[in-house]
């Protein structure tokens, strides 16, 4: 499996929120180096999860409209002239 990455600017917004997390719901206090080794944790260890959840919730809507789309072309059959 391909390693999940963040940009620089997603990694600044992630920790950032990492931050006030701690800081408004726990009353702790999380420098940015701590915040962005936490996000490197939860990205390599808890990561994969949400990712191949995604991935599932993905397949099942590609699927579903899969189906919508082979009945409408079963709508879109014509009979043959009897005769």
């Amino acid at each position: 499996m391909k390693k999940i990455t963040f940009t620089k600017e997603e990694k600044l917004v992630i920790t950032g929120r990492l931050q006030r997390y701690f800081s408004e719901e726990l009353d702790q206090t999380l420098g940015a180096l701590p915040a962005e080794f936490l996000l490197d944790f939860l990205t390599a260890e808890i990561g994969p999860y949400y990712y191949n959840k995604g991935l599932r919730d993905a397949h099942a809507a590609f699927l579903s409209k899969m189906e919508d789309f082979g009945e409408a072309i079963y709508l879109l059959e014509k009979e043959p002239a009897k005769g």
